[in-house]
């Protein structure tokens, strides 16, 4: 596999791998961290997933100014390092549990992402510019994006031992020693990197560093407060008056205005041969970040439905060998405590504050009263983050497929072009939303337990989406963009993915609002349709674009 492409390849292969290892662990107890009421934060669903949404809109929306920085000034090893690092000690800081503390460790994260995911993936890009390689940037994605999938596998597993074992302090640990493995083996490959990691400096026509702080960054920050001051219409669901459900919510949307505007002044502004180009990619970047709002909802609401709607219980040989491996919670039924808890799975609240007993733990409010156990008996279930391990499952398992499948095609000069791949990664992904509306009928609404299948199911079907969406947006990025703004470009392709983040989050906050959560999954079934449609609407016109830079 790695002969035909870079010696790179493999060090940023298993550089992200662990990157990943620490962000997906980390990804994967977040909101279940958030909702704890014995050791966590007592947050409800609508808290933990605005808080989530925020969370992993920022990450994306600092690759902005990471790629500025890495293209002009700091070069891509350096950035790379010291994100990797900031990133590191912020998962270490998480399990110290205090709010302020949490939200110090969030903003290392934030800004260690910004260093380190465009600059890599960029970095990566650089190797296939060589003519020897150019034919195959496509597949060294695909490659790279397995690397990825691998450590967002593994780390749950060891997330949930650790928790078991240690709590949640340790598993957050973990996740930082995963990072810290990476660094040092990005550091490793740099011999096989050449002047590839080198800063590519000031450009003629670049905007001045300066200005861009003063007219983005700067009204970032203003816009982001303006957002969050200013009220909307009070309303019995809307109590604060928030104008797009939350003021966290409304200062990220008020933020990016300045952001989205500063690229599409490098349309206006770009020489005549790059205007094209930078064209179709915001055309990309604007469809593409429907999907995200839909397919980032794993760590929110299909984290909450395999926690709290699938049937995790575990008997005989299985529970005795996931027992071995620290894989199970073991759970006591309680059938006097029934009563402390409300229908949306949330320990109620006397005199306003949250009862804080767990004795009857809230796995067993909606199992089939014939399926009861007896009271207090114990119960094994495999720990719910392991649901966050079935869609990287999916993409170790198909990766090497879809490159198999496009290689045929290519050989036969019958690949279809990279945004048509993006076309029907999106219309493949509104289909897997299909298969959570069957779940809910399969479970009568959510009045019993289903099985992880329709969960398999749901993550099989989206990640063949996946994979002709996500490593196609960042081979695309890298053919398309001027050499000059290439970290810049790709950090628009992560200012979507943010904005798509941020999105999840809303959508995810709704779900206790949905008295049929069947509803829930045809509003994403929509927004899907709508962006598939939308980009077989441009499809035309971008490929004419890339056959005009002689790309396909």
């Amino acid at each position: 596999m790695w002969k035909s492409h870079p010696k790179a390849l493999p060090y940023l292969f298993l550089s992200e791998m662990w990157e990943r290892f620490g962000y997906y662990l980390m990804i994967g107890i977040f909101t279940l961290y958030l909702k704890d009421v014995e050791t966590g934060f007592a947050m409800t669903e609508a808290e933990a997933s605005d808080l989530y949404g925020t969370f992993i809109a920022l990450v994306f929306l600092t690759p902005f100014i990471g790629g500025l920085v890495a293209d002009r000034y700091f070069g891509y090893k350096k950035s790379i390092v010291v994100g990797g690092l900031m990133m590191g000690v912020g998962y270490l800081m998480m399990g110290i549990h205090s709010l302020p503390m949490l939200y110090l460790a969030m903003t290392l994260v934030i800004v260690g992402n910004g260093f380190f995911k465009p600059n890599i993936s960029t970095l990566l890009g650089n190797f296939y510019n060589d003519e020897q390689y150019k034919d195959k940037k496509d597949e060294g994605y695909n490659i790279f994006y397995m690397g990825i999938n691998i450590g967002a596998f593994i780390c749950n597993f060891f997330g949930a031992a650790f928790k078991i074992l240690f709590g949640w302090k340790a598993a957050f640990a973990v996740a930082g020693v995963g990072m810290f493995i990476g660094v040092i083996v990005f550091i490793l490959g740099t011999k096989h990197y050449g002047d590839k990691t080198e800063k590519k400096g000031v450009q003629p026509g670049d905007m001045p560093f300066w200005k861009i702080v003063m007219f983005i960054l700067v009204p970032s920050v203003v816009f982001g407060i303006i957002g969050w001051l200013i009220k909307g219409v009070a309303s019995d669901s809307n109590l604060d008056s928030a104008i797009f459900g939350s003021d966290s919510t409304d200062a990220f949307i008020f933020a990016c205005i300045p952001v989205v505007l500063f690229y599409s002044s490098l349309y206006f502004k770009a020489k005549e041969d790059e205007k094209r180009h930078i064209g179709a990619l915001l055309a990309i970047f604007s469809v593409v970040i429907l999907f995200w709002a839909v397919f980032k909802l794993n760590g929110s609401a299909l984290n909450n439905w395999g926690d709290k709607y699938t049937d995790r219980q575990l008997t005989g040989t299985s529970q005795k060998i996931a027992s071995k491996l620290v894989l199970t919670d073991t759970l006591v039924y309680k059938k006097d405590s029934v009563a402390l808890y409300d229908k949306a799975f949330r320990i109620q609240k006397e005199d306003g504050k949250v009862v804080k007993t767990v004795d009857y733990p809230l796995y067993f409010r909606n199992v089939a009263k014939e399926k009861l156990p007896k009271d207090d008996e114990k119960v094994f279930t495999w720990s719910s983050n392991l649901s966050q391990s079935i869609n990287p499952f999916w993409v170790i398992a198909l990766t090497p497929l879809v490159v198999a499948f496009f290689t045929y095609l290519r050989q036969r000069k019958k690949e279809p072009s990279t945004p048509t791949k993006i076309a029907f990664g999106l219309f493949i992904s509104a289909l897997s939303v299909l298969v959570m509306v069957l779940a809910v009928k399969a479970g009568n609404n959510g009045s019993e337990k289903v099985s992880v299948l329709w969960l398999f199911a749901n993550y099989g079907v989206i990640t063949i989406g996946e994979l002709l969406l996500s490593p196609m947006g960042l081979s695309v990025v890298s053919k398309l963009s001027p050499r000059n703004i290439t970290s810049l470009m790709m950090g628009g392709w992560f200012l979507a993915t943010s904005i798509g983040n941020k999105l999840s989050g809303v959508l995810a906050s709704m779900w206790d609002k949905y008295d049929d959560k069947a509803n829930f999954f045809w509003v994403n079934f929509a927004l899907l349709l709508f962006a598939t449609m939308l980009m077989f609407a441009l499809l035309k016109q971008l490929n004419k674009v890339m056959k005009e830079k002689g790309i396909n």
